[in-house]
């Protein structure tokens, strides 16, 4: 998987937060081979050096990160965390979150557009986490978006893909757009799902950090990444109203 030039071997995506224990967490990217890590700014807000462990944890990682601006809700929130990322990663990458809606965290698109905007312009590699609307996305890639993180269900709900259509139209469009399904899976069978529409990967969480063996969950959705990707490749057969007999009639039987 290539993303703004940059080869990752892992289609699995996961976050940092809401772990037992600094030990679990590492053991849940060991053993699911994540190959990327998104880490939120915001955890340094206690003080000055606060998080200073946090960081050298995820660094002994081994993987690339990628901060994100969780909790943002205004263009100006937004850009001064992303700034402030840069400085503390030394990473042009940004996954931009500008929620709207306090209940449903839904993104903001008129306030994403408008800081990806700026972001880009400011030389950042945005990646936008967005409904599953077209247009939207069309307005993201306009800004000079090149990777696109549709949610699959709100942030933490664990519902799996709730809008299939909307999801199969927004990767159709959109065939050659990097696209990672981000937010509101629960089990493997929904990262699974989301391979086998053509997504070029997963990113979650809660569903990893909250299950009650979070090192054997992580490895489960690796597992299901790795299954749908090897469906999707191998051209699945199309669904239809009819049977089908799978056994050839030749040579068969037939009473009078």
């Amino acid at each position: 998987m290539r993303l703004y030039d940059t080869d990752i071997a892992s289609r699995l995506m996961l976050g940092t937060a809401q772990y037992p224990s600094p030990a679990v967490l590492a053991e849940a990217f060991r053993r699911s081979g994540a190959g990327i890590a998104t880490v939120s700014v915001r955890r340094e807000a206690g003080g000055a050096q606060a998080g200073a462990a946090f960081w050298d944890l995820v660094r002994d990682l081994g993987v690339k990160i990628l901060p994100n601006t969780a909790g943002c809700h205004s263009v100006r929130e937004a850009v001064t965390t992303a700034q402030m990322a840069r400085e503390l990663f030394d990473t042009a990458w940004i996954k931009l979150e500008v929620i709207g809606h306090a209940d449903t965290l839904q993104p903001d698109p008129f306030g994403l557009v408008e800081a990806a905007d700026i972001l880009v312009r400011d030389g950042f590699e945005v990646f936008p986490y967005t409904t599953e609307d077209a247009v939207l996305a069309d307005r993201l890639l306009s800004a000079g978006c090149r990777v696109l993180m549709p949610w699959g269900a709100p942030i933490g709900t664990g519902l799996g893909l709730t809008n299939i259509y909307a999801l199969r139209t927004l990767r159709a469009q959109f065939p050659d757009v990097p696209m990672i399904v981000d937010a509101g899976m629960g089990l493997p069978s929904h990262a699974a799902m989301a391979m086998e529409m053509g997504f070029d990967a997963v990113l979650l969480n809660t569903a990893v950090a909250r299950a009650g063996d979070p090192a054997a969950m992580a490895e489960g959705f690796a597992r299901a990444v790795e299954a749908g990707r090897l469906a999707f490749g191998a051209d699945p057969m199309q669904p239809r109203d009819m049977a089908a007999p799978s056994t050839p009639v030749i040579g068969k039987a037939f009473l009078e």
